[in-house]
């Protein structure tokens, strides 16, 4: 990463952190440099960048977040951030570029992407929420869990940030905020896929509900 890379990387943090006045908390985990997978409820296009934000700088060194194509690939501003400054994986969703006929084709590039060294941002639902209640997780967490048996997934809650910008809007409306950390979420042995979702996306229903 040049200098300026890092300059901006920092001018990010501190922007996110000015304009969402965001409170960090870590309940029954503590900040680990080993590969993780962070994933939180969606309902802002501030998400990736507080989130990432959040981390203490030597885990956001090996962090990246998933990033989707079709939007953070529409100008040479958000591809500047989310490849330069944010390592994102670029994924093609299912329905959108060369993703249309294998879903699982964005878990195969997360995978590469991460390799044994890197950890993970994603967000189950696959699209934006209004804030209120989370949707049901798409398979693809699932299918994280089933190849890299062991690895420890971080449930995150991400409070009021559809407030501060909503859909539609692209001028943020400084607010309070937080970010609530919870502790990790392990595949079970003979596990099955629904109740693996259900049980992860329980974990950031519980963070939401003590603040």
């Amino acid at each position: 990463m040049s200098l300026t890379d890092k300059a901006v990387g920092m001018f990010m943090c501190w922007l996110s952190r000015t304009v969402t006045g965001a409170a960090i908390r870590w309940v029954n985990c503590i900040p680990s440099s080993r590969q993780r997978v962070y994933y939180a409820n969606h309902s802002s296009h501030l998400d990736i960048i507080v989130l990432w934000a959040a981390l203490p700088s030597e885990i956001r060194k090996v962090t990246r977040p998933a990033a989707a194509r079709d939007y953070w690939g529409r100008s040479s501003l958000k591809r500047y951030l989310a490849i330069n400054i944010f390592n994102s994986i670029m994924i093609d969703r299912p329905g959108h570029g060369e993703n249309n006929s294998n879903p699982y084709k964005s878990i195969e590039a997360a995978l590469e992407g991460i390799g044994d060294e890197y950890s993970l941002i994603i967000f189950p639902e696959g699209t934006r929420g209004e804030g209120e209640e989370m949707s049901h997780f798409k398979g693809g967490i699932y299918a994280l869990a089933q190849k890299k048996p062991g690895l420890e997934f971080i449930p995150v809650y991400l409070e009021n940030l559809n407030r501060i910008l909503p859909k539609g809007e692209f001028v943020p409306v400084p607010l309070m905020s937080s970010i609530s950390f919870g502790a990790p979420v392990v595949l079970r042995e003979n596990e099955g896929k629904k109740e693996f979702l259900e049980r992860a996306r329980q974990a950031i229903i519980e963070l939401k509900e003590i603040l």
